[in-house]
């Protein structure tokens, strides 16, 4: 279906931009944006993740408080 839709010129040049340094066309950044926007998600919040994310030499036997964490996870 075709469509028409008003972009003020410094968005459109910006999304143009964008496009261009991801190497892909105008239509498909804005496809890709509309179909992220109505499904809620993106591809990357869809990736699994594989635990355990802190590792531990005796699995089940890690007990953390705030402390531990705060020494495990780098925080700026």
């Amino acid at each position: 279906m075709r469509t028409t839709v008003d972009i003020p010129d410094p968005l459109y040049r910006e999304l143009k931009s964008k496009a261009a340094h991801e190497g892909r066309s105008v239509k498909d950044l804005i496809l890709r944006v509309v179909t992220v926007e109505l499904r809620g998600k993106s591809k990357k919040m869809q990736r699994r993740i594989s635990l355990p994310i802190v590792t531990s030499r005796r699995p089940g036997a890690v007990r953390l408080d705030n402390a531990k964490i705060f020494e495990i996870i780098p925080f700026p």
